[in-house]
């Protein structure tokens, strides 16, 4: 890149001009503003207690001897301090050629030698997935593809979460109210029946608990006592010592939701490595924690609970073990993790990807690891994302107020369809095609738009908004890819571009966007941030549109003009592709 060459030069000319040794690091590059002339400026404010000059006598001086030294380097102008340099077009065309045949531009080839594990979507067994899993999902997915792109190797993993008091709470509703209901019998995926009896233990639920309040018992003591939380934690009890009549009932339902949820991750193209069960883990998580009691690092309470002592970090003690016993979620991941490291040993990082709502619960687990002495806990993190909202308020699986994710997806799919047939221009594809191009475009304008925040912060939620084919969405991206490949149609052949061919600005300035998509793709794996990517991508996009309304590239009567154009145009397609790619998303030849 044209910023290291500059920067080892200017590292000598200071040495030269004032015999004074610095770090490439010190010298600071950035593009050249709108309102001045060049295309990188060196800010030299830094380099004045080396020079003892005047900004302007130091940008002057460092600018001759730049310009002398670099032949990529044609002119240079002095503003207020900052040297503002010209850069060659055969630099700018040398570079797009150096890259024009490398069809996964962008990707680092060589392997870091680092091993990475992304813990994305792990669902309750209790429910389907839903509005907020799809942000975890993409977000996982994409943060994944993003890393394995910088070099690294990546296990997509999740943990189950198909044991505890949830779960129990549609078990016990489908054996009261039930009457043997199944998938089979009901049309329904099984996530959804399952879910349909969360639901409905909780209406019963609340229930109780007016009733109690009516009767004088406190709402306290009243959430406690009802008579279906009693039934349901009874249930948990069974559970765990293997009673073959909750076992088995449990293994049922359970089967139904894995079915119901490997239809709907299908339709996402998500798909793991590995995946983790909660009733498989923490059963590893009660057994670190027993001997962790008999080391001295645990400690248990009169009621025979356990807890952890975790002023060390400035955290309040937490619950490992219940007092009758039974683990908590804090249990499995203790297990989870440990059992994780055993099976991929020598993870260079563990990444959760869970709410923001989990925060503190990373930081207390991730403390207990470390009391523990696995070294590995400081590799662990957190990529915490902010919550979906709908315009009608948050969601609430327990009350059914959620927004169903297998719905979500057919809806933005259907809004796909209607919005793609009244624009037209499908007459030449079979009925096949046009249902893959409608689910290509509904599917990649969600995944778009609930990656296009900072995972950081909350968003709202608009379906029609994601498949909407102006401004920053995943339309408008796949509609400037699928108009350059109706232009590469025409073009025919690939033809060798001239490297002093002559190019203007908006050509120069489309070259230089090219040329940042390896520095993206850094800076969303170092970040774990693919918003920046696609921020990226849609600048991209917008450049290109400017070149494509600015110049003629097919009417075009210079033919070395064209053919550089065309093939400008050709590698615009291929960042858009690859970048698409690691989002998750496709991309069409036709819209």
């Amino acid at each position: 890149m044209i910023n290291v060459l500059l920067a080892e030069i200017a590292v000598a000319g200071v040495v030269e001009l004032y015999g004074e040794h610095i770090d490439t690091s010190a010298v600071q590059i950035q593009e050249t503003k709108k309102e001045f002339v060049g295309d990188l400026t060196i800010v030299v404010f830094p380099l004045l207690k080396l020079s003892k000059k005047s900004p302007s006598d130091t940008a002057a001086e460092l600018g001759s001897y730049i310009s002398t030294n670099c032949i990529s380097v044609t002119e240079f102008n002095v503003v207020k301090g900052f040297l503002n340099l010209e850069i060659s077009n055969s630099y700018w065309l040398s570079s797009m050629s150096a890259i024009s045949n490398d069809a996964d531009y962008g990707y680092i080839k060589q392997n870091t030698g680092k091993t990475f594990m992304v813990e994305y979507s792990s669902p309750n067994t209790n429910k389907p997935l839903h509005l907020g899993h799809l942000r975890n999902i993409f977000l996982g997915d994409s943060v994944t593809n993003i890393l394995k792109a910088n070099g690294h190797q990546v296990y997509r993993t999740q943990i189950i979460n198909d044991r505890g008091i949830h779960i129990c709470k549609s078990m016990y509703a489908w054996l009261k109210f039930g009457n043997n209901e199944t998938p089979e019998t009901t049309g329904l995926k099984g996530d959804k029946l399952v879910g349909k009896y969360y639901v409905e233990f909780d209406r019963i639920y609340k229930q109780e608990i007016t009733e109690l309040i009516a009767a004088g018992v406190t709402e306290e003591e009243a959430k406690k006592t009802a008579p279906s939380i009693i039934e349901a934690q009874k249930m948990l009890i069974r559970w765990e010592s293997k009673d073959p009549e909750i076992y088995n009932l449990w293994k049922k339902m359970n089967s139904w939701v894995y079915e119901g949820f490997s239809k709907t991750y299908q339709s996402m193209n998500v798909e793991f490595d590995r995946l983790y069960y909660e009733s498989d883990t923490y059963i590893g998580g009660k057994e670190v924690v027993e001997k962790g009691v008999n080391k001295g690092l645990f400690y248990r309470k009169e009621d025979s609970s356990v807890w952890v002592n975790l002023a060390a970090w400035k955290l309040d003690d937490k619950l490992l073990l219940r007092a009758d016993g039974t683990s908590v979620y804090m249990t499995q991941d203790i297990g989870t993790a440990i059992q994780r490291h055993k099976d991929f040993p020598g993870l260079s990082g563990l990444i959760y990807t869970v709410g923001n709502e989990q925060e503190h619960h990373f930081k207390v687990l991730f403390a207990i690891l470390e009391t523990l002495g696995f070294d590995w806990a400081k590799e662990c993190s957190h990529l915490s994302y902010g919550m979906v909202d709908l315009p009608s308020g948050k969601m609430k699986s327990r009350e059914g107020t959620v927004v169903d994710a297998d719905d979500l997806i057919a809806t933005v799919i259907n809004d796909a369809r209607e919005m793609t047939e009244e624009r037209g221009h499908l007459q030449s594809l079979s009925l096949t095609e046009k249902e893959t191009l409608y689910n290509t475009i509904g599917l990649g304008g969600l995944k778009y738009y609930l990656l296009r925040v900072d995972p950081k912060r909350g968003m709202m939620f608009d379906p029609k908004e994601s498949i909407d084919l102006n401004g920053n969405t995943g339309p408008f991206i796949q509609y400037a890819f699928a108009r350059i490949q109706s232009l590469l149609k025409k073009a025919g052949k690939r033809k060798d571009i001239r490297v002093d061919t002559d190019l203007s600005l908006v050509e120069k300035k489309l070259i230089i966007e090219l040329l940042k998509f390896p520095q993206a793709i850094n800076e969303s794996g170092t970040q774990l941030n693919p918003s920046l990517l696609i921020n990226y991508t849609y600048d991209l996009v917008k450049q290109f549109n400017s070149f494509y309304q600015s110049v003629p590239i097919l009417k075009e009567v210079d033919k070395d003009a064209k053919n550089m154009r065309i093939e400008l145009s050709r590698m615009t397609s291929v960042v858009i592709d690859n970048s698409m790619r690691l989002l998750g998303i496709d991309v069409p030849a036709q819209m």
